[in-house]
């Protein structure tokens, strides 16, 4: 049977009436704003994944003072392979029984440090992550100084670094952070070289020996309890957070800006509690925060991108 000529009509009407709508200028313009703005979402869609940043976790170099090659990761932010400037720079120093991909594999450096710049609210940053793990476990001299870990990190890894990347090699576009044993480490390099970071920032950090009866629990930990009395105080003196602020000199107090990390739950809460005490009665300007959790890497990948962000603020202009 052949359609009504009523039906017929209807439909006539209302495909001309469609028809009609999409060639109104008024709908036409909205369509292709939305068609525009549909574009420009999948451009940059595609330019985000393509600006990332990269990581690369088994680098070396050949020491002097160390007498060994010694490994190092480093992260290149996402405009470094198609720019020409020079970055502000920042040590991440990884704590006790990892290595230099400690931050790489457990911290997500990679993935935090991108998503923080690409955002807007980090700098562009290489971050520059050594092996405090190979031949003795630390970032410091041994007592007899025989193991120059400390004097290696800055004599010869720094300038390595910072001439073979394109690092602004000034002390307000340098900053140094760790965890734990990477803490202490930052405790005593920006405490030794307040010269040399702009800003600090010891998360969970060990605080080294609190009084002289730990230093000699953790010497003989160490195998270095057969020191004399004199080289056994003087290096009390140079790896005791609590000493070195006791010691600062009143023109050293506000050298460095201070960001410390450490969780209620932390066995090391202690030392970081002491310290900040210590550093408020010596009227040392700093921040101090403690947040819910304990000595674990969800803590540290929590605390990164506020660190990325407290650095940040002393490579800006303000």
């Amino acid at each position: 049977m052949g359609k009504s000529p009523i039906h017929s009509t209807k439909l006539m009407k209302f495909d001309f009436t469609f028809m009609s709508e999409l060639l109104n200028p008024f709908y036409l313009t909205i369509m292709i704003r939305k068609a525009a703005f549909l574009i420009a979402l999948i451009i940059m869609t595609i330019n985000l994944n393509a600006q990332t940043g990269k990581v690369y976790d088994n680098l070396s170099m050949e020491s002097k003072i160390l007498k060994m090659e010694r490994k190092y990761a480093i992260y290149l932010p996402p405009d470094y392979e198609t720019s020409e400037r020079s970055y502000p720079v920042l040590y991440l120093l990884h704590g006790s029984g990892d290595d230099q991909t400690g931050w790489v594999q457990f911290g997500e450096v990679l993935h935090i440090a991108d998503h923080a710049i690409l955002e807007g609210s980090v700098t562009p940053m290489i971050i520059v992550m050594p092996d405090g793990n190979r031949g003795q476990r630390g970032y410091f001299n041994d007592l007899k100084n025989e193991w120059r870990y400390e004097d290696f990190f800055f004599e010869e890894f720094m300038p390595y670094v910072e001439t073979t990347y394109r690092i602004k090699g000034e002390k307000r576009y340098r900053a140094i952070s760790g965890l734990s044993m990477g803490g202490g480490g930052t405790f005593m390099y920006a405490l030794h070289h307040p010269e040399l970071f702009s800003s600090a920032c010891p998360l969970s950090a060990s605080c080294g020996p609190l009084n002289r009866e730990e230093m000699e629990r953790q010497l003989k930990r160490r195998g270095w309890e057969q020191g004399s009395k004199e080289e056994m105080e003087a290096w009390y003196k140079r790896h005791s957070v609590l000493e070195l602020i006791n010691d600062m000199p009143d023109d050293h107090k506000k050298a460095v800006r201070w960001y410390i990390d450490c969780g209620d739950d932390d066995f090391l809460f202690e030392g970081n509690s002491l310290t900040h005490i210590a550093m408020r009665k010596k009227e040392i300007p700093h921040e101090f925060r403690i947040r819910n959790g304990g000595h674990s890497w969800t803590y540290w990948r929590e605390a990164l991108p506020e660190v990325l962000t407290f650095i940040s603020a002393a490579f800006h202009q303000h």
